[in-house]
């Protein structure tokens, strides 16, 4: 494979392999919605070990927004039920350094930044439900305009764990009203995808008070006959490592996701929230 940059219409035909030596190789950093379909995408949370048992209590607490897909060994840059040569110091398409709550920078690679105390969380995302939705007639506006999905802070409260704690952030996809059924019925097939919507409708009934303002990510239009429908997002761990403001943290950058090997469908891991 070559060096070269990599639009996103290539990455789209590529196996979850070769889009991950791809992103690994720096030939794309963008948003990953849409890619290597039917296959489990990651939010990525990497704290050091003394708060690691803190931080999955916290997933725990909140299964809906902290779906856990894998924990890695102390030290380890790996998740084996992920795949095998997955690299979470290198696959995920960009990365954010958070030191003591405030975002310090943002990465394509983290070997330089690795230490042998980082336990990497895999949590599982809204992206891997996607393609079941399009499959089902159901555009999504984010993936047709080729932007990253928008995201929302809201006032529906996490249950804390430790210093992790704050409110739930929310992913946003317009739907036609009269689709709002299909929706919760084919995403409570996905209970590692953060499952069935949180809320549908008035946004400023979980604290949104404009749509046209997301806080990651970039507004889509909703058109006569559609309804905003949220679901809870990975990002929310994020903002608990904000409030939480340890030395060091590092996530995936919100819309940029570790594209792991598993099936949606037919992966034993799939149906595993207990970790």
């Amino acid at each position: 494979m070559t060096t070269a940059l990599a639009d996103f219409a290539q990455l789209t035909e590529m196996t979850p392999s070769d889009a991950r030596r791809a992103i690994r190789l720096g030939r794309y950093s963008g948003h990953t919605a849409g890619l290597a379909g039917g296959r489990l995408q990651c939010n990525l949370a990497i704290v050091p070990v003394e708060y690691a048992a803190d931080f999955h209590a916290f997933c725990r607490n909140n299964p809906n927004s902290c779906p856990l897909a894998g924990i890695s060994a102390p030290g380890e840059a790996s998740i084996a039920r992920l795949g095998a040569d997955v690299d979470i110091r290198t696959d995920a398409a960009r990365y954010n350094v958070y030191r003591f709550g405030r975002l310090e920078r943002q990465v394509t690679d983290l070997s330089g930044l690795w230490q042998d105390d980082l336990v990497a969380f895999a949590i599982g995302c809204s992206f891997t439900f996607e393609k079941a939705l399009r499959q089902a007639g159901i555009a999504m506006r984010h993936i047709d305009e080729n932007v990253t999905v928008p995201m929302y802070r809201t006032t529906l409260e996490t249950v804390p764990s430790g210093p992790f704690g704050g409110g739930m952030v929310v992913s946003m996809r317009p739907v036609p009203e009269d689709r709002l059924q299909d929706v919760r019925r084919i995403c409570r097939n996905y209970p590692l995808a953060h499952g069935v919507p949180v809320h549908a409708g008035d946004p400023q009934a979980i604290g949104i008070s404009d749509l046209n303002a997301p806080d990651w990510g970039e507004r889509v239009e909703i058109r006569t006959g559609e309804v905003p429908v949220f679901w809870a997002c990975g990002v929310t761990p994020q903002a608990a490592i904000m409030t939480a403001k340890l030395p060091l943290s590092i996530t995936h950058a919100p819309g940029a996701m570790l594209i792991a090997d598993v099936d949606e469908q037919t992966d034993p891991i799939y149906q595993l929230n207990d970790n």
